[in-house]
């Protein structure tokens, strides 16, 4: 391997293969950004992930982090590795668009706490990463950025609202990321990127400030490395007032026994858009292989209705207005079209369909726990399409029935429970297929365990993207 080589690898490994590296002092911290931030020079013009890259600023964390390393001090669970944080997650001195041209920008005044405590392990932040407008499409599309493409095919979106972070996990931006996650925003696009993408059980890491149903979650190569960024970010901070007590015991680090679990399979929702049949094939050869390895599984019930969606789109219309029916009309006329008519169709409801709607986060929470019961783990599609044409902000088009495509992703949202995405298979052209696997509330280890255990059994993947 040419020395050439070798320095444009380094972006490519793992936060755990850095962290040894940094150790037997291959290579240094100062490296590994540089190698970085060529990919990023090379690929954004096509890929177009990050919004506020800040080099020198990179670049005075990572020689800092270097001499601690030389000096055998390292700061943290992290220190030197590259880090990239969506933007709706403050960061101390860089704005907060929110997606959207009509956000007035002001420097945020302090870290997130899962941004502070990136800095605390010594992890090197050296860009904020895209979303689209209020992170309410599952997709790239936004009044602000540029769009966001799906390295795997640049004509198809890498999916929404943490469209940047699974780009840049799927290109090569380093190891890891962060993204927000409230109908599937990180499992989703990390699904249709061939990633790993962690919605944590609710409270798990926290939020500042906290909404119902809002996570933020790692994005990541490997699940090696999602578990090793939750040991950093899962503290409780006063901040959030619903934040999770730390956890009792070590985040895994090696797979679970499969033998003897009972899984449920789940090819279809309910509701929303049909299962494409090659996600189905997918999703149901990733059971059979757990159940070669001993697990049972069985086939769990439909169990998400028309009304659960709906109402979860009224509630959230009506929320979505309420902030940008009190924005000036020249600042909401920024807004992206699709959104300000969709967010429109709240305007006019009534308290009793509001509170309807509302109530049905609840009766989503309650089925989504249900079809769980004494199973151990769920296993179902990420998304039930494979990611679709990147000029389009939804699926259908259509801000009048927007949310056909999160119909397996959403729920666990309402439920709090964990839910991990990992790549299964990929489509006749080519794209990622999502596998989703979900656990009982706080069992979050246990849900990795078994993406560990499969990502081991899995059939070998296809190389990363070239872009």
């Amino acid at each position: 391997m040419t020395e050439t080589t070798q320095a444009s690898r380094l972006a490519d490994l793992s936060a755990g293969e850095l962290l040894e590296g940094y150790r037997a002092k291959r290579f240094s911290p100062v490296e590994v950004l540089d190698s970085v931030l060529d990919r990023v020079a090379a690929d954004e013009p096509r890929v177009r992930a990050t919004w506020a890259i800040d080099s020198d600023g990179a670049r005075e964390a990572a020689r800092a982090s270097e001499r601690r390393w030389r000096q055998g001090t390292p700061a943290g669970g992290l220190d030197g590795v590259p880090v990239t944080i969506k933007e709706n997650i403050a960061t101390r001195g860089t704005p907060m668009p929110l997606g959207t041209a009509a956000t007035v920008l002001r420097p945020a005044e302090a870290d997130a706490p899962a941004a502070a405590r990136l800095r605390e392990a010594g992890a090197v932040i050296f860009t904020k990463t895209t979303m689209p407008d209020y992170g309410m499409l599952g997709s790239s599309q936004s009044s602000f950025h540029q769009i966001t493409r799906n390295p795997w095919d640049p004509t198809r979106t890498p999916g929404g609202s943490s469209s940047g972070a699974a780009a840049a996990a799927a290109a090569g931006y380093g190891p890891l990321h962060l993204g927000t996650d409230i109908g599937g925003s990180v499992r989703q696009p990390a699904g249709w990127n061939g990633i790993v993408g962690l919605k944590p059980t609710f409270g798990r890491v926290p939020v500042d400030p906290p909404y119902p149903g809002r996570v933020i979650g790692p994005m990541t190569r490997t699940v090696a490395d999602t578990a090793l960024l939750m040991s950093i970010i899962a503290v409780p901070d006063t901040r959030d007032h619903l934040a999770l007590p730390a956890l009792p015991t070590e985040w895994p680090d090696q797979p679970g026994e499969v033998r003897g679990l009972r899984l449920g399979l789940l090819t279809d929702i309910g509701t929303g858009l049909p299962v494409d049949a090659e996600i189905s094939a997918a999703v149901e050869a990733a059971a059979r292989l757990l159940e070669s390895a001993g697990a049972t599984v069985e086939p769990v019930a439909p169990f998400l209705t028309r009304e659960m969606l709906d109402g979860m789109d009224r509630f959230w219309r009506t929320r979505a207005w309420a902030d940008i029916g009190a924005l000036p009309d020249e600042r909401r006329e920024r807004v992206l079209p699709f959104i300000l008519e969709w967010a429109a169709g709240g305007k006019d409801l009534s308290g009793a369909q509001v509170f309807h709607g509302f109530s049905q986060m609840d009766a989503m929470a309650v089925a989504a726990t249900r079809a769980l019961g004494e199973l151990d783990y769920l296993l179902l599609p990420t998304a039930p399409i494979p990611a679709y044409p990147v000029q389009l902000p939804a699926p259908l088009n259509d801000p009048a029935d927007p949310f056909g495509h999160i119909v397996t992703s959403l729920p666990f949202n309402m439920s709090g429970q964990p839910a991990v995405a990992i790549n299964c298979g990929y489509t006749g052209g080519g794209l990622p297929i999502g596998l989703q696997i979900v656990g009982h509330r706080f069992d979050d280890p246990g849900v990795l365990r078994l993406a560990f255990a499969y990502e081991q059994m899995r059939p070998p993947q296809r190389p990363w993207p070239a872009v």
